[in-house]
């Protein structure tokens, strides 16, 4: 038999979709994959009705349509407080998750090292290895997920290539402070390193938290990959739009990747999702509002329960000790729970490097019935043990 390639020797596939399908086949609500099941906002899909019947269904520039990269740079430099030039320094992608493996191989060669914080989303050990490098996990410890500046440290002195930092963090719904920003700015600059940042929820954050975009740091501007996507702040996941914003110097080779990975994004997408991109700040405090309404009932809906849980910070992932019922395999706890309960969750050791089995995530960017759903269902798990269950 002919050797196939030894870096994907020990792939799965994503627990996380799996874990969808697995929803599916037991008609569960399926809180595991972090979709919404709520419209897009109206006038992003009346503009894709109009795009339809429009001249936008050949290829866009390689790197996003103008108007696209234009909107985007003019949102994202508000935010970040420096000019975005959107000829220079943005690329579209085809989602975060092509952003994020398209600043990975850029940034790294075969055999560089790159920090990872525990937990992590499953996808960035994926993006080093495919990349030949080799992940350095740092802990960040509960209940506020804080890490340890000197086993950070310890991790820098390893000479890494570059971190990456996942804020608001999913699995564990983390807002980084100004103050642990400004450790890791530090370290990056001590050790000459760069940092890959994933800031897809980034305007869903909690009171009385706040999203501090690492590239408006001083001096880390010329040290950030920004990558980013519309999926989560225009709940349209499926579209799968997403951007990195770097120094020209980054964004050159970024572009040369994404050239051959997929070519571009969808061109009627882009030009439907423009209109989102140009809302203003009401847009975005009543987002941050949805969400905290729905965060507090289902944190609410599990307290009352006597469900063990985190308290997220920012993000809509909710982690669920389960170490009550009895369960030595999480992984078959949430197969568990889709199948006996009615409620779709992805087992925790998907996210850690460390050997964690007591928790599970949930998440709560749900209609609020589908949420008061899942709390009904959740009722059953109060009265089965272990043994009930299997």
């Amino acid at each position: 038999m002919i050797r196939l390639s030894d870096r994907t020797a020990e792939f799965t596939d994503s627990v996380i979709r799996r874990m969808t399908r697995i929803s599916d086949q037991y008609g569960a609500v399926n809180l595991s994959q972090g979709f919404p099941d709520f419209e897009p906002p109206e006038e992003i899909l009346n503009r894709l009705r109009e795009v339809c019947s429009e001249d936008f269904h050949q290829y866009s520039i390689t790197w996003g349509a103008k108007n696209f990269r234009e909107a985007l740079a003019e949102k994202q430099s508000r935010l970040l407080g420096f000019s975005v030039d959107p000829e220079k320094e943005v690329v579209v992608t085809c989602g975060s998750t092509e952003a994020m493996m398209a600043a990975v191989m850029t940034a790294v060669n075969p055999g560089d090292k790159v920090i990872v914080f525990s937990p992590f989303y499953e996808n960035y050990g994926a993006d080093a290895i495919l990349s030949g490098a080799e992940p350095i996990y740092v802990p960040l410890y509960p209940p506020e997920f804080n890490f340890n500046p000197d086993e950070l440290e310890q991790a820098f002195k390893q000479r890494p290539k570059a971190l990456i930092l996942c804020n608001p963090s999913n699995p564990c719904g983390k807002v980084f402070t100004r103050e642990e920003l400004q450790i890791i700015a530090d370290m990056t600059k001590k050790y000459d390193a760069l940092v890959i940042t994933d800031e897809v929820y980034e305007h869903i954050v909690y009171e009385p938290y706040r999203h501090i975009y690492f590239a408006s740091l001083p001096d880390m501007r010329e040290r950030t990959i920004m990558c980013s996507s519309l999926s989560k702040t225009y709940s349209i996941t499926g579209w799968r739009l997403g951007y990195v914003i770097a120094p020209e110097w980054i964004i050159e080779r970024i572009r040369q990747v994404h050239d051959f990975l997929t070519v571009g994004a969808a061109a009627p997408l882009q030009e439907a999702a423009v209109v989102g991109l140009r809302f203003g700040d009401e847009y975005y405090k009543n987002l941050q509002e949805k969400y905290t309404a729905k965060r507090d009932l289902f944190l609410r809906g599990l307290d009352d329960l006597g469900i063990v849980h985190t308290v997220p910070q920012g993000a809509y992932y909710v982690l669920v000790d389960i170490s009550q019922y009895g369960y030595e395999s999480d992984y078959e706890f949430c197969r568990m729970l889709a199948e006996k309960v009615g409620v779709g969750a992805v087992p925790g050791s998907s996210f850690f490097r460390e050997p964690v089995n007591h928790l599970i995530r949930l998440h709560f960017a749900k209609k609020e019935e589908t949420l008061n759903e899942a709390l009904n269902r959740l009722e059953g798990l109060s009265r089965l043990g272990a043994a009930g269950m299997k």
